[in-house]
């Protein structure tokens, strides 16, 4: 295939896997939509029971994915057609979610099968965003089981839907190869690191958001909508806990070690002060602080989740913000108006 080829199967793929992301979104909407005639201590249904079957009704546990407590022995006796339904489109919205992560990463292999020569798909702002929503879908994939992430499934797929729509619109480049001081190892080594980190801290702060509004639900006493199938504000707050502290040592290699060590082999120098540098550098104390103070203070809940968040507006102002309001920044070529353009410094943070 020719590097047109490529770049117009690339394209494509993006089209095709925001599509199918919507049509996740939809399905899981409709789930939920279902799952608001179940009373809100059912989860996951067990094997239909003789005395519920006769009444119409499958007996369903309470609990499960969810995330709520089990009560042991406590059923309940639910229309079966609701049940199948909610089912039905619970499965539909993860395999969309399987098929669209998929497409999206040929999306972006293709796109850095594109350049001449091939590279790796990290070479502006646009393949940045392409990679770190990558992250974010097969994150999620990979921890649904581990972590039972069946309600974090319709805010990953609008997340998706989301950024990738604006992406398309306000960050798109043409293909082009990658300049001299990006063509080297330590592009693959640092950008993986921050692009891993990047998906991990977002994943977090979406545990972070929902704790804090599952709280305040909570404390007025809000039993119903969306919310009523979110897990307990205890299990919100330890989810988002474990995904920062996964984050956080990748995030410490990318900002840190490998970042340094690339300036240093290209312009000489491991620091510039460059505003990327210095906002990843903020990022990373904030975090560090969340962790620290979880660690040494006991902060949970409620003070935590906001320090989280704290940080990852820092994380996603480097990301994108530094790019459009300033005007001394040496990673010039992350900024979507001037696509690939020569940096004076490699400097610590991909964007």
């Amino acid at each position: 295939m020719s590097n047109a080829a490529w770049e117009t199967l690339s394209n494509q793929a993006l089209v095709v896997c925001g599509a199918v992301y919507f049509l996740a979104l939809l399905a899981h909407l409709v789930e939920w939509s279902a799952l608001r005639k179940l009373p809100a201590s059912v989860g996951s249904v067990t094997a239909p029971a003789e005395s519920a079957r006769s009444r119409g009704g499958v007996a369903v546990a309470t609990g499960g994915p969810q995330g709520g407590a089990r009560d042991a022995g406590a059923d309940e006796t639910v229309d079966e057609d609701v049940v199948r339904r909610t089912t039905f489109f619970g499965r539909l919205g993860l395999l969309l979610l399987v098929i669209a992560t998929a497409v999206h990463g040929v999306s972006l292999v293709s796109r850095g099968l594109a350049a001449d020569p091939n590279r790796v798909p990290w070479g502006n702002m646009f393949e940045f965003t392409l990679s770190g929503t990558f992250v974010v879908s097969l994150g999620y994939l990979l921890a649904y089981r581990r972590f039972s992430l069946a309600w974090m499934g319709p805010i990953v797929a609008f997340i998706q839907v989301s950024v990738l729509m604006a992406a398309a619109i306000w960050l798109h480049d043409e293909v082009a190869p990658l300049t001299e001081a990006l063509d080297s190892p330590w592009l693959v080594i640092h950008v993986v690191s921050a692009i891993i980190a990047t998906g991990a801290f977002t994943l977090g702060g979406i545990g972070s958001v929902l704790y804090l509004l599952k709280e305040r639900a909570v404390a007025k006493g809000r039993t119903g909508g969306y919310l009523a199938r979110v897990p307990s504000p205890a299990r919100l707050d330890l989810v988002s806990y474990r995904m920062h502290a996964f984050a956080f040592p990748v995030w410490t290699f990318a900002v840190l070690i490998s970042g340094p060590i690339w300036a240093h082999q290209a312009w000489a120098s491991y620091w510039s002060w460059d505003p990327k540098e210095v906002w990843a550098f903020i990022t990373w104390v904030i975090y560090a602080a969340y962790l620290h103070a979880r660690a040494t203070a006991g902060w949970k809940g409620r003070n935590a989740s906001i320090l989280a968040l704290v940080g990852l507006a820092t994380l996603w102002f480097n990301f994108i913000g530094i790019n459009f309001f300033s005007s001394t920044s040496q990673h010039s070529y992350a900024a979507p108006e001037v696509g690939v353009v020569a940096p004076a410094e490699p400097g610590v943070v991909t964007g």
